[in-house]
This record gives structure tokens, sequence and C-alpha cells, in this order.
């Protein structure tokens, strides 16, 4: 469950000048051309991209879903190219003790619809057993497909945390792309609109005007407790657990061993 904020809200501890309708719409525009400038710097960027070279592998290596093993070529539907989710795993932990982050990535991925229709697959892996996975994924509801790549090498398997894509020319597959970090960002529309709101994501390395609220921690609200307040400790989930039905409190992480 979550909560929302009772009673009339506090005073601001900082909040933008206020100005007329002229004054606003000028020093809009003006960030506007920095807006556009910055388009047309990842236009470019995304042409340099599609001129990356690529990497060819074995696409008879299979990988685990609910059908049990299968080839990574499956994992492209038939279509001509695929994007993967990479999610991190904590083995042996229950869904409140899995990875925050990754998490918040998939959550926004759950609906392939677009990508399909331009000719492109969508699937998750993840370095856990299927059988946690499977629980795992039943859990939060997901339905788009999961796999498991577990002690599966790169460029399927591997490191976690990366939005990676891949391309198929008839039973021969390339990795053509991959990112992690800040570049999973493009996945999580939360974000961006955070980015549009006078106090962003509230976090300690914005650049904020004088008198602003002071940030916390890099993404501090990714995990809270049962009433909604930001916590990662062990009576915490990911945010989106607590719409899920059955989510209870808890009082453990349940993490046991490494985190891949």
């Amino acid at each position: 469950m979550t909560s929302t904020p009772e009673g009339p809200p506090a005073q601001l501890p900082g909040r933008p000048p206020v100005v007329d309708m002229a004054t606003w719409q000028a020093t809009r525009d003006e960030l506007l051309r920095r807006e556009k400038a910055h388009t047309h710097e990842g236009d470019a960027i995304a042409a340099a991209r599609r001129r990356l070279p690529m990497v060819e592998f074995d696409g008879t290596v299979e990988v685990v879903g609910p059908d049990g093993p299968v080839p990574f070529l499956d994992l492209f539907q038939g279509r001509q190219e695929l994007v993967l989710y990479k999610h991190m795993w904590y083995h042996g932990a229950p869904p409140q003790g899995q990875c925050e982050g990754c998490t918040t990535t998939a959550w926004h991925l759950k609906d392939a619809v677009y990508l399909n229709a331009r000719g492109v697959s969508f699937a998750v892996v993840t370095t856990g057993r299927w059988d946690e996975v499977a629980a795992f994924v039943e859990f939060m509801g997901y339905t788009q497909p999961w796999y498991s790549v577990h002690d599966v090498d790169e460029p399927v398997g591997g490191s976690m945390g990366y939005l990676a894509s891949y391309l198929r020319d008839g039973d021969r597959t390339f990795l053509t792309y991959s990112t992690t970090g800040r570049g999973t960002e493009r996945a999580n529309s939360s974000m961006g609109l955070l980015d549009m709101t006078p106090y962003g994501r509230g976090e300690a390395w914005e650049d904020k005007p004088e008198g602003w609220p002071e940030g916390n921690e890099p993404c501090w609200y990714w995990r809270t407790d049962e009433q909604g307040s930001a916590t990662w400790g062990p009576t915490s989930r990911p945010v989106p657990q607590w719409t899920r039905p059955g989510a209870t409190p808890v009082r453990t992480l349940g993490r046991h061993g490494p985190h891949h």
C-alpha cells in the first residue's frame, strides 16, 4: 500500500519567483532553445549509435523460460530486432529483497506493443534460477517474457542492470548496443517527468537554487515502507510492489548470496 499526504501543505522551503505571463513566456522560450539543441544533439548521438559495429554470437545458446530451455533465437519471436532488459537478482531473496533499481525499469517496460508494431521484440533476462524468477514474475504481474540466464555468458547473460539491443539475420545473432547506469533512464518515463518539476528528483547531486529543499541520496524514493515513507531498511519494498495483491508488511529483505 502507499499513502497520500494529509492536511494542508506545509510552507514551501523554496519556490520559483512569481512573474507575469509575458515574463514567464520569454524565459520559457529562452530555455526552449537549449532544449531543442539538446534534442538535436540526441538525434546526432542516435545516428552515431546506428553506425556502431556489432558482435556476432551463438544464438543457439539456451536460456530458461516457462516452457523450459529454449534457444536465445526464440526471444526474437520471429522479428529481426530485440531489446533486452537484464535484471539484477539476489539469489534466494523474496520479492521485497530484489533489486529496486531494476524494478523501476522493468515496471516501466510492462507493455511492448509499440515496439512490436515497429518489428522489435522485448524480453527480460536475469541470473536468478527459473523457479525463483517464475514466482517473482507471477507476484509482480508481469506479462512480458522473462528468462533465466543463470550460468550463461555474455552477451546474453553476464553483467546485469543493462539495456541491450540485438539484431537477427536468419539464424545469425548480433549484439548491437548496450548501456547501464543512467543510460537505462530512457526506459523510465517517471525520471523524465520528475526532471520537469520544480523540485526535480529530490536528489543531492542536482543543481538547485538557494533555499530549495535539500536533496537526499540518489534513488532514495525507490523503496518505501507500508506507510509510503521512503526507506531502504528491512521493512521496505520496491515502490511498485505495494500495489500488488498480497503485498504484506515485511521485516527482512531476505537477501542471501551475491547481487548479480
